[in-house]
């Protein structure tokens, strides 16, 4: 029984011997580590097209050099380029097949519209036309770029002075209340481009602007979190504000997300991307983006980020060719890795695949804000 037990015990030496032999690393010896979760879901960017740009993406952070994969490129269409550019899709809490949206620019009857469609048919369940409001009466853009939501309310974000947010009803869209962001402290032509979005617990929704002096940006962004229950009944109830500063002229707040726990803020800010902490809106994290970043759509765990990026791209004819010197606006998806803190692989084109196919290939795509709907 000895004997045995002693040949039992040197088997197993040999073997944790040998397993050191095979796993001690050096310089030379790659180091393998655990495949990481993979992402699949369908994207809505939205287009000065009068449409949103519809596509499956794929995340495979495995893939460093291309983590994100475009398929099945196409359209949801809300009206034309002259009656309904669009920045903002924000997509139902309460039914994934419905999705909210305004206009960034007034139609030729002077209206600004916020409507709602059928992502199964792709039709236009109701479209509003609206009257600006004395307080903003410019005919040109900005209108509505942002928006966040409660489960009964769309509250659409006017990007315009005066800044504002509208509580609408979700079956009528009727707006209920409309908040003015002066109420909040901020005077018009100390600030330009509001823009909001609502935390997924309903509880907080954030504001932001961008400081200006003299109709000039400083590169300071202003951010106030408040009460969304209190929003969607008609009043500011504040939590908390920060100011964060990038570079003037360069730094511009546009849209952001909050992720699924709530913990965090993804903030697109035109030259740079942030992550900010969702009680007290600090910064976390900074990268700097190539483009101009507009949007940040994160998964489901809140471990990446999908940046919604214009960005230039070669033009072509009708044949496909290059159109040697001119380039054009595209619009791009690229990941950020929030646990490595990097942005990583390539930006990948939204838009130009289907322009060519139509022969728009020599004239640009100008996308902004991203939502989606992802396979869990």
């Amino acid at each position: 029984m000895m004997k045995k037990r002693l040949f039992v015990s040197l088997l197993i030496v040999f073997a944790f011997v040998g397993y050191l032999a095979f796993t001690v690393v050096d310089s030379k010896t790659p180091v393998a580590t655990a495949a990481k979760a993979t992402y699949s879901g369908t994207m809505y960017m939205a287009g000065m097209g009068g449409h949103f740009a519809k596509f499956d993406l794929t995340i495979d952070p495995n893939d460093a050099e291309n983590p994100l994969k475009v398929n099945k490129l196409n359209r949801i269409i809300i009206g034309s380029k002259k009656t309904h550019p669009t920045h903002d899709p924000r997509i139902d809490s309460n039914d994934r097949n419905t999705m909210f949206w305004s206009t960034y620019v007034l139609d030729p009857n002077g209206k600004m519209h916020v409507g709602k469609t059928d992502l199964k048919t792709g039709d236009v369940i109701k479209d509003v036309a609206m009257t600006p409001d004395p307080k903003a009466p410019g005919t040109k853009p900005p209108v509505y770029c942002a928006s966040g939501q409660t489960a009964k309310s769309y509250m659409p974000v006017f990007m315009g002075v005066e800044g504002y947010v509208d509580v609408m009803d979700k079956a009528t869209l009727e707006v209920k209340h409309r908040m003015f962001v002066s109420d909040l402290g901020f005077k018009n032509g100390t600030y330009q481009f509001m823009h909001g979005a609502s935390s997924p617990d309903g509880k907080k929704f954030l504001v932001a602007l961008n400081e200006t002096v003299e109709g000039k940006s400083n590169g300071k962004i202003n951010l106030v979190l408040v009460d969304l229950p209190s929003l969607e009944q008609g009043k500011w109830k504040e939590i908390t504000r920060n100011t964060i500063t990038g570079e003037p002229g360069k730094t511009i707040t546009f849209r952001m997300n909050f992720t699924s726990d709530n913990k965090h803020v993804f903030q697109s800010v035109a030259d740079r991307f942030w992550v900010l902490d969702a009680n007290n809106l600090k910064l976390i994290d900074e990268k700097m983006v190539d483009g101009q970043s507009h949007d940040a759509f994160p998964t489901p765990d809140g471990k990446y980020a999908v940046l919604s990026i214009r960005n230039a791209a070669d033009a072509v004819d009708e044949d496909g060719k290059q159109l040697i010197g001119k380039t054009i606006t595209d619009g791009f998806v690229q990941l950020y890795d929030f646990e490595a803190k990097k942005i990583v692989g390539s930006q990948v084109s939204t838009c130009n695949a289907c322009h060519k196919k139509m022969g728009q290939g020599d004239k640009s795509a100008v996308l902004c804000g991203i939502d989606g709907n992802w396979k869990m």
